[in-house]
């Protein structure tokens, strides 16, 4: 089993495009050291890798819809501010708790809600606006 960028996914802005590459690349490592019993070392890596991701990611996509005025940005915000609080809680569990087996197993949960519900639906309406306008 893995996760694999597919087309379908674009919204037509490189920069963007590339950065939702790089977090599927990262969760299918995750999911193939799940399967070789090493999803607790690489959920470690992921997690600080989200950590960055999450500020530079969101902030660009963000930039971009309020300089294009998308009308659905404050929405959109919305769902990013909540991506932000579930990693931080589950940054904070494992802090106190230390890295569980539940842990990975919600990790991969939280992203394959973020990839089906988000990436390919929110973010692709986000993709046809800017289409549609010619913005960026």
């Amino acid at each position: 089993m893995g996760i694999a960028w597919r087309e379908s996914l674009a919204i037509g802005v490189p920069e963007i495009d590339n950065q939702h590459k790089e977090l599927l690349s990262r969760f299918d490592s995750l999911l193939k050291a799940c399967e070789t019993g090493k999803g607790m070392d690489e959920l470690r890596r992921l997690l600080g890798f989200l950590d960055e991701y999450v500020i530079s990611h969101f902030s660009d996509e963000e930039a971009i819809q309020r300089s294009s005025r998308y009308p659905a940005y404050a929405a959109h915000k919305q769902e990013h501010d909540g991506f932000i609080v579930r990693v931080k809680a589950l940054k904070d569990e494992i802090k106190s708790e230390g890295v569980a087996v539940h842990h990975v197993t919600e990790t991969n949960n939280m992203l394959l809600k973020w990839l089906i519900n988000h990436i390919s639906k929110v973010d692709a309406e986000l993709g046809k606006y800017l289409r549609a306008t010619g913005a960026p």
